[in-house]
């Protein structure tokens, strides 16, 4: 387990792309008005309508983004992973939270305070640019899931979630390689807009297609070339 009491802020500053060409004394400053704080899983850690003063930096363990639809269904917006922000820039609107936050497991997350960054923002431009730039690459993913979810069907969707970070094994492309989701089978299947069962039944049909094979949250895939180029 990480203590709290012993990470080193600034130097943990220092690694997020959004603060990583800052000098010593400029962490610092901002260190100083961040708050860490360990929060349990399942925590909520902010819904829909409360005010938006800091945003979050994940430290260790997962946080899920999330609406209620009026029939009481979540749809998972975004799963943020450790060493990734979120609420950006709902704090630079001065707007309120327009989604709700939980936390998936334990998690250590870092809390940056919206008048600590808008003094920073005053003393060097840069550290602007630097922001939109984070702004703009959370856009850019957002309109590959609405993308995504308009052209491509469930089967395409799931696919394309096994193949997202693929990192190929010595032995060429067609080489074997294990995806674990980090996060139950259900709320994956949110977060690409499918049902639990339709999810499950897409893993069915590609093991018996020998595309892959699960083994509950593991999911090694046997083909990279097929999977890649399978067609329903």
């Amino acid at each position: 387990m990480l203590d709290t009491r012993q990470l080193d802020v600034p130097r943990f500053l220092a690694v997020l792309p959004l603060f990583s060409d800052l000098a010593p004394s400029e962490l610092e400053r901002l260190a100083q008005g961040c708050q860490l704080r360990r929060v349990e899983r399942s925590a909520v850690l902010f819904r829909i309508g409360e005010p938006c003063e800091s945003f979050h930096v994940v430290v260790t363990g997962q946080v899920k983004l999330f609406v209620i639809s009026p029939s009481g269904q979540e749809k998972v917006i975004e799963l943020i992973a450790p060493g990734h922000s979120f609420a950006e820039a709902l704090m630079f609107l001065g707007k309120p939270y327009v989604v709700n936050a939980q936390t998936l497991a334990d998690s250590l997350l870092l809390t940056v305070q919206r008048h600590t960054v808008m003094d920073e923002l005053q003393r060097d431009p840069r550290f602007a640019l630097r922001m939109l730039a984070g702004l703009s690459r959370r856009l850019h993913g957002l309109v590959h899931d609405v993308q995504a979810y308009a052209l491509q069907n469930g089967v395409q969707r799931v696919i394309g979630y096994l193949l997202r970070d693929q990192v190929r094994a010595e032995g060429g492309a067609g080489a074997a390689f294990t995806v674990s989701l980090p996060v139950s089978k259900a709320t994956v299947a949110s977060r690409l807009s499918l049902t639990p069962e339709y999810f499950s039944r897409v893993l069915r049909e590609l093991e018996e297609a020998r595309l892959i094979e699960v083994d509950k949250r593991d999911i090694r895939i046997l083909d990279v070339q097929r999977l890649a180029t399978y067609q329903t």
